[in-house]
C-alpha cells in the first residue's frame, strides 16, 4: 500500500511523502507531515506531546519543544482545513495530546479502513514503514541555526537578514495571541492578558523604529487559523511572535518565540518555567531578550533597547487587572460592569496599581461616551481615575489618553485635549487608540488632512481594528468627500454587517440626495432590530426626501420608544427636526444640548448635518459654547 484516502478529496502518498487535495500537492514542511504521520500510525490512541517529541527530534533533545508543536499542528490543520473547535481529522486532548478521529481508506476505495493497531498505519498485513527522516540532532534548518542550551532553557540564534534584506523603515512587529494550555477556557483571561503585556513591554522598547500591532487586530487569529505568509500580509508586519502559557498549581510556564516572516525562520525561542508570583519578571525578561534582537535588526543609532522592569507587585491584584482588561475589552454593558468590579479588586489589593486605574477610568469613560450610563454619573469617576493613574505613573499613555477623550466631549477643552493626546503619543507611539481619538479630534477641528493622516497611523497599528475604518469613514464625511465616506463604510458592513457606527453611511447618501439608498440602509437596520436612534434616522431621511408625515410618525414613535430606552434626547430631536425642515425647533433643542453639556455637540463646526443653520446667528452662538467658534 503507498497511497491512503483521508476524507473525499485528501490522499496522502507516503511513496512520494506527499499531501494531495483533488490530485494537487498540498505544501506541509517536514515536521507537520512527520506528526500527521505519526497520528495515523497509532489511530485511535492518543499520541502525547512527549511520543511527538521523541518521533519528530529524538530522546535527547535538550531544547523546548511545546511551541514548536503548537505551530506544527496549526499548519497541519491549516493545509487539512480542519477546524480546531469542530475537528473532522485531529482532535485535542487538552493537556495530553492529539488523536486522529477521521476515516482512512485505502487507494480510494470506499471502504474506510479499519481501525489503526499501534504498530501500523492501518490495519493491513504488511506494516507500511515510516519514511526515513533524520532526527532533530542531525537535522540543519535551511537558515543554518545554531543551538545552545542555557540553564534549561533554550535560545536559537540565526544570522538576522542582511542588510539589503532588511525592511526599509519603521519594522512591524505582532505578537499573536499566547496559547491557553492549562485545559481551562475560564484562564483564557490570563493567556489574554499576558499577550496583551507583551505588546505592552514591547511597545515601549523603541517606537519610533519599532510598531506593534494592537490587541484588537491580533486576537482575530486567536481562533481564526492563517498561514505564517498570509497573517504578515493582512497586518502588514514582518516579524511575529507567538507562544503559550500553561499554569498549574502555583507554577506558570511559558514559551515565546520570535519568527522572521520572509522566510519564516525562528530568530530566538525560549521556555520560561517559574512560581506564578515571578511572571511580571517573566514578561520583562522576554521583552528585553527579544530587545536585543530588534536592536541588532535595527542596527542603528538609538536609545537602549530595553523596556523599564516593573517592581514585582502583588500577584492577586495583576490577576484582578488581567481579568478587568479581558472584560473591558468585550465592548458590551455586562463586559463593563464585570471590569469595573475586577479594577476594584485590583485596587483593594494593591492601591498602588497605577494600570487598574486607567483602566477604571477607561471603563468608565467608554460607558458614558457609548451610552451605557448617563454622563454626569460616570465622567467624574472616569476623570479621578485616571488623575490617580497619573499621579501613580505618569508615563501612562492610556491614562493621558482617556483624559484626553474627557477633556474633549466633555470639558470642551480642546487645546488641553489636543496637548494630552499629543503627549500620550510622545510616550506610545504604538497606542493605536491614542491615534485613532486624535485623528477624531483633529476632524472635530477641521483639520481633515492631519485627521486622514493620523486615522492611517492608528490603522496600521491596528488593520483589523472595525471602529478605526469606520470613523475613518467618518472623518471622510466631515470632510465632504462622500465617495471615498461611503466606499470606506461599505467596506467595515462587508466585513460585520450589523457594526453600528457604520450606520453613518446613511447620512451620507442623505447629503448627496440619494435618498433611495438612505431609504434602504435604514430599512435593513431596522430589520435587525428597532431604537429610538433608528427612528430619528428614519424621521431624518423621511423628511429630506420630502415624505413629512413618514417622518412625523417616526418622530412620534421615537418619542414612545425613548421612554423604554432612556436614550439622551437632544441628538435624537435634533436629528429629526433637521431632517423634517423644522429648524427653530433644532436649534431649541441644540441650546438644551449646550446648558447640559451633552457631548454630541463636538462635531457643530463640521457636521453637514448641520448645514441648514449655520447662516443663524443663533448657531454662531452655540459654536461659542462649545469653544468652536472662530
Amino acid at each position: 500500500m503507498s497511497a491512503l484516502k483521508l476524507g473525499e478529496e485528501l490522499d496522502l502518498d507516503l511513496r512520494a511523502y506527499e499531501l494531495r487535495r483533488a490530485g494537487r500537492a498540498v505544501r506541509l514542511e517536514r515536521i507537520p507531515m512527520q506528526i500527521l504521520l505519526l497520528l495515523i500510525e497509532r489511530r485511535p490512541d492518543l499520541v502525547t506531546r512527549e511520543q511527538i517529541v521523541e518521533r519528530v527530534w529524538g530522546q535527547s533533545v535538550f531544547f523546548e519543544t511545546d511551541n514548536s508543536i503548537n505551530v506544527a499542528i496549526r499548519k497541519l490543520r491549516l493545509a487539512l482545513k480542519d477546524d480546531p473547535e469542530n475537528p473532522r481529522f485531529i482532535r485535542t486532548v487538552t493537556g495530553m495530546g492529539y488523536r486522529f478521529i477521521a476515516p482512512l481508506a485505502e487507494d480510494g476505495s470506499a471502504q474506510p479502513a479499519p481501525a489503526a493497531q499501534p504498530s501500523s498505519i492501518v490495519d493491513v498485513a504488511s506494516p507500511v514503514a515510516l519514511p526515513d527522516v533524520p532526527s532533530r540532532r542531525r537535522w540543519i534548518l535551511p537558515a543554518a541555526l545554531a543551538l545552545a542550551g542555557l540553564a534549561g532553557a533554550f535560545h536559537i540564534w540565526s544570522k538576522f537578514p542582511s542588510a539589503t534584506e532588511r525592511p526599509k523603515g519603521r519594522v512591524m512587529l505582532a505578537v499573536l495571541p499566547f496559547e491557553n494550555l492549562t485545559g481551562d477556557v475560564g484562564q483564557d483571561y490570563f493567556s489574554d492578558g499576558f499577550t496583551e503585556e507583551m505588546i505592552m513591554r514591547l511597545g515601549a522598547i523603541d517606537p519610533q523604529r519599532l510598531g506593534i500591532i494592537a490587541r484588537t487586530s491580533v486576537m482575530y487569529y486567536k481562533h481564526v487559523p492563517t498561514p505564517l505568509d498570509k497573517l504578515g500580509s493582512e497586518l502588514g508586519v514582518q516579524y511575529v511572535l507567538e507562544g503559550s502559557v500553561r499554569r498549574e498549581s502555583d507554577r506558570v510556564r511559558i514559551t515565546a518565540q520570535l519568527i522572521y516572516l520572509k522566510d519564516q525562520t525562528h530568530l530566538w525561542a525560549r521556555n520560561y518555567d517559574r512560581e506564578q508570583k515571578d511572571v511580571l519578571r517573566v514578561q520583562d525578561e522576554i521583552a528585553m531578550e527579544i530587545a536585543d534582537q530588534i536592536e541588532a535588526l535595527l542596527n542603528g543609532p538609538g536609545p537602549p533597547a530595553h523596556p523599564a522592569s516593573l517592581s514585582p507587585q502583588d500577584y492577586e491584584a495583576y490577576d484582578y487587572y488581567l481579568r478587568g482588561r479581558y472584560d473591558w475589552n468585550q465592548r458590551t454593558p455586562d463586559g463593563f460592569q464585570r471590569a469595573v468590579e475586577s479594577f476594584q479588586q485590583a485596587l483593594a489589593r494593591n492601591p498602588g496599581e497605577a494600570r487598574a486605574y486607567a483602566g477604571l477610568s477607561d471603563t468608565y469613560t467608554l460607558m458614558g461616551t457609548w451610552g451605557y450610563a448617563p454622563q454626569e454619573e460616570v465622567i467624574p469617576k472616569a476623570r479621578a481615575a485616571a488623575l490617580r493613574a497619573l499621579e501613580l505613573d505618569g508615563s501612562l499613555a492610556a491614562a493621558h489618553t482617556s483624559l484626553a477623550l474627557i477633556n474633549e466631549f466633555y470639558d470642551w477643552d480642546w487645546q488641553t485635549a489636543e496637548d494630552r493626546f499629543r503627549k500620550a503619543i510622545a510616550l506610545d507611539a504604538n497606542y493605536a487608540t491614542a491615534h485613532h481619538w486624535y485623528a477624531e479630534y483633529l476632524a472635530f477641528q477641521g483639520r481633515f488632512d492631519e485627521a486622514l493622516a493620523e486615522s492611517e497611523r492608528a490603522r496600521q497599528l491596528d488593520p483589523r481594528s472595525l471602529i478605526i475604518a469606520a470613523d475613518n469613514g467618518v472623518i471622510l464625511y466631515l470632510a465632504r468627500r462622500y465617495d471615498q465616506a461611503i466606499a470606506q463604510f461599505q467596506g467595515v458592513l462587508a466585513l460585520e454587517p450589523n457594526f453600528g457606527r457604520a450606520h453613518m453611511i446613511i447620512y451620507v447618501y442623505a447629503q448627496r440626495g440619494q435618498f433611495a439608498e438612505a431609504q434602504e440602509q435604514v430599512k435593513k437596520w431596522l430589520e435587525k432590530g428597532g431604537s429610538p436612534w433608528l427612528d430619528a434616522l428614519t424621521a431624518y431621511v423621511q423628511g429630506r426626501s420630502g415624505n413629512v408625515d413618514e417622518a412625523r410618525r417616526a418622530f412620534s414613535h421615537m418619542e414612545e420608544s425613548n421612554r423604554r430606552w432612556k436614550l439622551g434626547p437632544f441628538q435624537l430631536r435634533a436629528t429629526a427636526y433637521l431632517g423634517m425642515g423644522l429648524n427653530d425647533e433644532a436649534l431649541a433643542v441644540l441650546e438644551q444640548a449646550c446648558e447640559n453639556h451633552s457631548s454630541f455637540l463636538v462635531s457643530l463646526r463640521v457636521d453637514p448635518i448641520y448645514d441648514p443653520l449655520r447662516q443663524d446667528p443663533r448657531f454662531h452662538e452655540l459654536l461659542h459654547c462649545v469653544h468652536l467658534g472662530p
